[in-house]
Protein backbone atom coordinates (compact mmCIF):
# COMPACT_ATOMS: atom_id res chain seq x y z
CA UNK A 1 0.00 0.00 0.00
CA UNK A 2 1.43 3.66 -1.13
CA UNK A 3 2.66 5.66 2.12
CA UNK A 4 -0.21 8.07 1.41
CA UNK A 5 -2.72 5.46 1.52
CA UNK A 6 -1.16 4.11 4.54
CA UNK A 7 -1.84 7.91 5.99
CA UNK A 8 -5.51 8.05 4.63
CA UNK A 9 -6.38 4.89 6.40
CA UNK A 10 -4.85 5.75 9.58
CA UNK A 11 -6.55 9.60 9.51
CA UNK A 12 -9.88 7.87 8.89
CA UNK A 13 -9.10 5.10 11.65
CA UNK A 14 -8.48 8.43 14.06
CA UNK A 15 -11.48 10.28 13.21
CA UNK A 16 -13.38 7.13 13.43
CA UNK A 17 -12.11 6.69 17.29
CA UNK A 18 -12.69 10.43 17.69
CA UNK A 19 -16.81 10.09 16.88
CA UNK A 20 -17.03 7.14 19.16
CA UNK A 21 -15.08 8.39 21.87
CA UNK A 22 -17.33 11.80 21.76
CA UNK A 23 -21.32 10.14 20.97
CA UNK A 24 -19.95 7.69 24.26
CA UNK A 25 -19.62 11.48 26.26
CA UNK A 26 -23.11 12.25 25.19
CA UNK A 27 -25.16 12.18 28.40
CA UNK A 28 -28.77 11.60 27.99
CA UNK A 29 -31.36 11.83 31.00
CA UNK A 30 -32.88 8.73 31.46
CA UNK A 31 -31.66 5.15 32.11
CA UNK A 32 -33.82 2.22 30.92
CA UNK A 33 -33.45 -0.26 33.86
CA UNK A 34 -35.62 -3.20 32.06
CA UNK A 35 -38.40 -3.70 30.20
CA UNK A 36 -40.94 -6.98 29.24
CA UNK A 37 -43.90 -8.55 30.91
CA UNK A 38 -45.02 -8.09 34.34
CA UNK A 39 -47.23 -6.85 36.93
CA UNK A 40 -46.83 -2.92 37.69
CA UNK A 41 -47.52 -3.78 41.62
CA UNK A 42 -44.81 -6.67 41.65
CA UNK A 43 -42.40 -4.45 39.75
CA UNK A 44 -42.81 -1.27 42.23
CA UNK A 45 -41.92 -3.15 45.02
CA UNK A 46 -39.04 -5.58 43.55
CA UNK A 47 -37.55 -2.28 42.40
CA UNK A 48 -38.04 -0.37 45.96
CA UNK A 49 -36.41 -4.19 47.65
CA UNK A 50 -33.50 -3.87 45.09
CA UNK A 51 -32.91 0.03 45.55
CA UNK A 52 -32.91 -0.88 49.85
CA UNK A 53 -30.24 -3.91 49.09
CA UNK A 54 -27.89 -1.48 47.30
CA UNK A 55 -27.99 1.25 50.12
CA UNK A 56 -30.26 3.92 48.77
CA UNK A 57 -33.53 4.69 51.48
CA UNK A 58 -36.92 5.04 49.95
CA UNK A 59 -38.40 8.30 50.55
CA UNK A 60 -41.23 8.01 48.99
CA UNK A 61 -43.50 7.41 45.56
CA UNK A 62 -46.89 8.27 44.09
CA UNK A 63 -48.57 7.45 41.16
CA UNK A 64 -49.43 10.94 39.15
CA UNK A 65 -51.52 9.13 36.70
CA UNK A 66 -52.66 5.51 35.72
CA UNK A 67 -50.20 2.89 35.04
CA UNK A 68 -47.05 5.04 35.94
CA UNK A 69 -45.23 4.94 40.00
CA UNK A 70 -42.32 7.14 40.56
CA UNK A 71 -40.13 6.65 43.22
CA UNK A 72 -37.55 8.69 44.88
CA UNK A 73 -34.28 7.65 46.34
CA UNK A 74 -31.51 8.94 48.34
CA UNK A 75 -28.71 8.36 50.01
CA UNK A 76 -25.70 9.60 52.21
CA UNK A 77 -23.58 10.22 49.41
CA UNK A 78 -26.47 11.68 47.23
CA UNK A 79 -27.23 14.08 49.90
CA UNK A 80 -23.18 15.19 50.74
CA UNK A 81 -22.79 15.87 47.14
CA UNK A 82 -25.38 17.88 47.11
CA UNK A 83 -23.91 20.27 49.97
CA UNK A 84 -21.14 20.83 47.96
CA UNK A 85 -22.31 23.05 45.09
CA UNK A 86 -25.42 26.39 45.17
CA UNK A 87 -28.74 25.10 45.43
CA UNK A 88 -26.86 20.88 45.23
CA UNK A 89 -29.96 20.26 46.92
CA UNK A 90 -31.96 19.88 43.05
CA UNK A 91 -29.68 16.60 42.94
CA UNK A 92 -30.07 15.41 46.65
CA UNK A 93 -32.81 12.49 44.92
CA UNK A 94 -33.09 10.61 42.25
CA UNK A 95 -35.95 9.46 40.76
CA UNK A 96 -37.18 5.30 39.48
CA UNK A 97 -40.02 4.94 37.06
CA UNK A 98 -42.13 1.55 36.65
CA UNK A 99 -44.16 1.95 33.79
CA UNK A 100 -46.74 0.09 31.99
CA UNK A 101 -46.50 0.65 28.24
CA UNK A 102 -49.94 -2.07 26.67
CA UNK A 103 -48.18 -5.34 28.26
CA UNK A 104 -44.50 -3.89 28.62
CA UNK A 105 -43.87 -2.75 32.24
CA UNK A 106 -40.36 -0.32 31.77
CA UNK A 107 -38.17 -0.08 35.06
CA UNK A 108 -36.48 3.37 34.45
CA UNK A 109 -34.43 6.29 36.30
CA UNK A 110 -32.82 9.35 35.98
CA UNK A 111 -29.58 9.24 35.24
CA UNK A 112 -27.37 10.52 37.80
CA UNK A 113 -24.26 12.53 36.08
CA UNK A 114 -26.64 14.22 33.65
CA UNK A 115 -28.41 15.82 36.37
CA UNK A 116 -25.06 16.20 37.90
CA UNK A 117 -24.04 18.27 35.21
CA UNK A 118 -27.15 19.56 34.59
CA UNK A 119 -27.36 21.13 38.21
CA UNK A 120 -23.89 21.95 38.10
CA UNK A 121 -22.88 19.92 41.11
CA UNK A 122 -19.11 19.57 42.06
CA UNK A 123 -19.60 15.69 42.33
CA UNK A 124 -19.87 13.24 38.84
CA UNK A 125 -22.44 10.65 40.84
CA UNK A 126 -20.80 8.34 38.70
CA UNK A 127 -20.77 5.88 42.07
CA UNK A 128 -24.78 6.49 42.52
CA UNK A 129 -25.09 5.94 38.61
CA UNK A 130 -23.33 2.59 39.44
CA UNK A 131 -24.74 1.58 41.97
CA UNK A 132 -28.31 2.63 40.60
CA UNK A 133 -27.19 -0.25 37.40
CA UNK A 134 -26.19 -2.78 39.80
CA UNK A 135 -29.52 -2.50 41.61
CA UNK A 136 -32.05 -2.07 38.85
CA UNK A 137 -30.06 -3.08 35.89
CA UNK A 138 -29.08 -1.18 32.75
CA UNK A 139 -30.74 -1.34 28.67
CA UNK A 140 -29.37 2.26 27.28
CA UNK A 141 -29.78 5.94 27.84
CA UNK A 142 -32.42 7.75 26.52
CA UNK A 143 -34.60 10.60 26.22
CA UNK A 144 -32.68 12.64 23.81
CA UNK A 145 -30.08 12.84 21.13
CA UNK A 146 -27.45 13.71 23.84
CA UNK A 147 -25.86 16.46 25.21
CA UNK A 148 -21.87 16.70 26.19
CA UNK A 149 -21.43 17.46 30.00
CA UNK A 150 -19.88 21.06 29.26
CA UNK A 151 -23.13 21.98 27.41
CA UNK A 152 -25.31 20.51 30.35
CA UNK A 153 -22.94 22.80 32.49
CA UNK A 154 -24.36 25.96 30.94
CA UNK A 155 -27.77 24.33 29.50
CA UNK A 156 -31.47 26.35 28.36
CA UNK A 157 -33.34 25.56 25.79
CA UNK A 158 -32.83 28.37 23.38
CA UNK A 159 -32.58 32.01 23.19
CA UNK A 160 -34.11 33.96 26.02
CA UNK A 161 -35.00 30.51 28.40
CA UNK A 162 -33.79 30.31 31.92
CA UNK A 163 -30.83 28.59 33.43
CA UNK A 164 -30.11 26.55 36.43
CA UNK A 165 -29.07 29.81 37.77
CA UNK A 166 -32.12 31.50 37.30
CA UNK A 167 -34.71 29.63 39.28
CA UNK A 168 -37.72 31.46 40.75
CA UNK A 169 -37.78 32.78 44.19
CA UNK A 170 -41.28 31.72 45.77
CA UNK A 171 -40.89 33.36 49.12
CA UNK A 172 -38.81 34.40 51.66
CA UNK A 173 -38.65 33.64 55.25
CA UNK A 174 -37.35 34.74 58.71
CA UNK A 175 -35.26 31.95 58.53
CA UNK A 176 -34.58 27.99 57.12
CA UNK A 177 -36.92 26.40 59.84
CA UNK A 178 -39.72 29.04 59.31
CA UNK A 179 -39.81 28.66 55.43
CA UNK A 180 -39.69 24.48 56.08
CA UNK A 181 -42.56 24.71 58.47
CA UNK A 182 -44.69 26.99 55.93
CA UNK A 183 -43.52 24.62 52.50
CA UNK A 184 -45.20 21.57 54.78
CA UNK A 185 -47.57 23.19 55.79
CA UNK A 186 -49.09 24.28 52.41
CA UNK A 187 -48.43 20.61 50.94
CA UNK A 188 -50.74 19.25 53.71
CA UNK A 189 -53.54 21.13 52.68
CA UNK A 190 -52.88 20.83 48.91
CA UNK A 191 -55.22 23.81 48.18
CA UNK A 192 -53.84 24.79 45.11
CA UNK A 193 -53.16 21.17 43.74
CA UNK A 194 -49.69 20.94 44.59
CA UNK A 195 -49.19 18.01 47.54
CA UNK A 196 -45.72 16.11 48.97
CA UNK A 197 -44.41 13.15 47.80
CA UNK A 198 -41.19 13.66 49.53
CA UNK A 199 -38.79 15.85 51.37
CA UNK A 200 -35.11 15.21 51.70
CA UNK A 201 -32.36 17.25 54.13
CA UNK A 202 -28.89 18.26 52.60
CA UNK A 203 -26.47 16.90 54.94
CA UNK A 204 -24.32 19.37 56.41
CA UNK A 205 -26.57 22.42 55.40
CA UNK A 206 -29.65 24.38 55.29
CA UNK A 207 -31.32 22.81 52.21
CA UNK A 208 -34.21 20.75 51.95
CA UNK A 209 -35.89 19.53 48.71
CA UNK A 210 -39.40 18.71 48.24
CA UNK A 211 -40.77 16.26 45.29
CA UNK A 212 -44.48 17.27 44.65
CA UNK A 213 -47.00 16.44 43.13
CA UNK A 214 -49.34 18.51 40.83
CA UNK A 215 -53.09 17.84 39.94
CA UNK A 216 -55.22 20.35 38.32
CA UNK A 217 -58.35 20.49 36.22
CA UNK A 218 -60.11 23.31 33.85
CA UNK A 219 -58.66 26.22 34.62
CA UNK A 220 -55.89 24.88 36.73
CA UNK A 221 -55.31 21.74 34.13
CA UNK A 222 -51.85 23.62 32.77
CA UNK A 223 -49.95 22.73 36.37
CA UNK A 224 -51.25 18.85 36.14
CA UNK A 225 -48.86 15.79 35.85
CA UNK A 226 -50.73 13.97 33.88
CA UNK A 227 -51.96 16.67 31.33
CA UNK A 228 -48.11 17.82 30.58
CA UNK A 229 -46.68 14.21 30.24
CA UNK A 230 -49.80 13.38 27.62
CA UNK A 231 -48.54 16.08 25.43
CA UNK A 232 -44.68 15.60 25.94
CA UNK A 233 -43.94 12.11 26.97
CA UNK A 234 -45.29 10.38 24.01
CA UNK A 235 -42.03 8.19 22.67
CA UNK A 236 -42.46 4.28 23.19
CA UNK A 237 -40.27 4.31 26.45
CA UNK A 238 -41.90 6.90 28.34
CA UNK A 239 -39.73 9.42 30.65
CA UNK A 240 -42.27 9.15 33.87
CA UNK A 241 -38.97 9.71 35.70
CA UNK A 242 -39.11 13.20 35.04
CA UNK A 243 -41.52 13.64 38.26
CA UNK A 244 -42.35 14.66 40.54
CA UNK A 245 -41.54 18.69 39.99
CA UNK A 246 -39.71 20.01 43.06
CA UNK A 247 -39.52 22.66 45.29
CA UNK A 248 -35.92 23.33 47.15
CA UNK A 249 -35.71 25.26 50.56
CA UNK A 250 -32.13 26.83 50.61
CA UNK A 251 -31.50 28.66 53.69
CA UNK A 252 -34.82 31.36 54.44
CA UNK A 253 -35.85 31.20 50.63
CA UNK A 254 -37.98 29.04 48.49
CA UNK A 255 -37.15 28.24 45.28
CA UNK A 256 -38.35 26.26 42.30
CA UNK A 257 -36.47 25.84 38.62
CA UNK A 258 -38.57 27.62 36.15
CA UNK A 259 -40.58 25.46 34.26
CA UNK A 260 -39.12 26.46 31.41
CA UNK A 261 -35.40 24.93 32.61
CA UNK A 262 -36.95 21.84 34.37
CA UNK A 263 -38.97 20.32 31.50
CA UNK A 264 -36.82 21.13 28.89
CA UNK A 265 -33.93 19.36 31.06
CA UNK A 266 -35.62 16.21 30.80
CA UNK A 267 -36.80 16.60 27.28
CA UNK A 268 -34.49 19.00 25.40
CA UNK A 269 -34.76 17.75 21.55
CA UNK A 270 -38.27 18.33 22.57
CA UNK A 271 -40.22 20.76 19.00
CA UNK A 272 -40.54 24.21 19.92
CA UNK A 273 -43.58 23.59 17.68
CA UNK A 274 -45.96 21.08 16.01
CA UNK A 275 -47.19 18.17 17.53
CA UNK A 276 -46.46 16.72 20.55
CA UNK A 277 -44.43 20.24 21.08
CA UNK A 278 -43.82 22.86 23.68
CA UNK A 279 -45.95 24.69 22.45
CA UNK A 280 -48.89 22.56 23.10
CA UNK A 281 -47.86 23.82 26.63
CA UNK A 282 -47.02 26.84 26.32
CA UNK A 283 -49.03 28.25 29.66
CA UNK A 284 -47.58 25.38 31.73
CA UNK A 285 -44.68 27.36 32.90
CA UNK A 286 -46.71 30.14 34.50
CA UNK A 287 -49.36 27.64 35.46
CA UNK A 288 -46.50 25.74 37.57
CA UNK A 289 -45.19 28.50 39.14
CA UNK A 290 -48.10 30.39 39.84
CA UNK A 291 -49.12 27.08 42.40
CA UNK A 292 -45.88 26.84 43.76
CA UNK A 293 -45.60 29.97 44.89
CA UNK A 294 -49.28 30.16 46.17
CA UNK A 295 -48.49 26.77 48.51
CA UNK A 296 -45.65 28.22 49.81
CA UNK A 297 -47.25 31.10 50.97
CA UNK A 298 -45.47 33.12 48.43
CA UNK A 299 -47.12 35.76 46.23
CA UNK A 300 -48.89 34.89 42.84
CA UNK A 301 -46.76 37.10 40.86
CA UNK A 302 -43.42 35.61 43.02
CA UNK A 303 -40.41 35.91 40.27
Amino acid sequence: MPKIWKLLAALVVALSMHVAQADDALLKPFVLASKGPGDLAQKVEAAKAALASHGFAVLGSYSPYANATVIAVTDDSLRAAAAKSDHGGFGAAQRVAVTKVKDEVQVSYTNPIYMANAYRMSADLKDVAARLQAALGRVEEFGANGLSADKLRKYHYTFGMEYFTEPNELATYGSHDEAVKAVESGLATAKYGVGKVYRVDVAGKKETLFGVSMKGEGDTKFMDDKYIMSEIDFKDVKSTAHLPYDILVSDNKVYALYARFRIAESFPDLSMMGANSFMNIMKSPEAIRRALALTVGGKEDAR
